[in-house]
């Protein structure tokens, strides 16, 4: 089965560590459908959030083959169950000859925001998951789509703790680990 499926990898913030992610799953001949990072609240680290697809075994793999990586500090898959996942998207519509209003009511109803107004278009934003921006292109599309931009979709897991928290317990861990063997 090809499912989809969200990693939250934290890595090492410096120079290099993207090329080397990415060049991994080149490499292996895995596909990433999305791929985020940045800083996080400690700068010695950044978070990727990247969506592959593919089947249980091709997702064994690609963990395994992450956590060989140097850089990669903690590796979490994230669900649609135990995670807030989202993405923003900007579409810039045709509003010559459409019906303005309209427009904008299907903006609202998905929540989505006006952000720039032309002369002939109106650019809107609008963030969720994928299946709620599919909604408003889908919704949009008989105006006139000009232009879309998606970023990647980025993840954090519910509840109280963090990425880097999980990486110093599983230091802790390992280190106890260590200790008492």
């Amino acid at each position: 089965m090809n499912e989809k499926r969200v990693f939250s990898v934290l890595v090492n913030n410096h120079f290099g560590v993207l090329t080397r992610v990415a060049g991994l799953f080149a490499r292996r001949g895995y596909n990433i459908d999305s791929l985020t990072v940045g800083a996080t609240e400690d700068p010695a680290y950044s978070r990727m959030t990247i969506v592959a697809r593919g089947d249980l075994a091709v997702f064994e793999q690609v963990c395994k083959q992450l956590a060989k990586l140097i850089d990669v500090k903690h590796i979490e898959i994230l669900t649609k169950e135990d995670a807030v996942i989202r993405q923003l998207m900007f579409i810039k519509v045709n509003t010559a000859g459409n019906d303005l209003a309209a427009i904008r009511e299907v903006t609202e109803l998905f929540r989505g925001k006006v952000v720039d107004v032309g002369e002939e278009s109106i650019t809107i934003e609008a963030i969720g998951d994928t299946t709620k921006l599919e909604g408003l292109q889908n919704k949009l599309s008989p105006f006139g789509i000009k232009e879309i931009v998606r970023t990647g979709i980025s993840g954090i897991a519910r509840g109280d703790h963090s990425l880097i928290d999980k990486k110093k317990r599983a230091d802790q861990a390992i280190l106890e680990g260590e200790i008492n063997g």
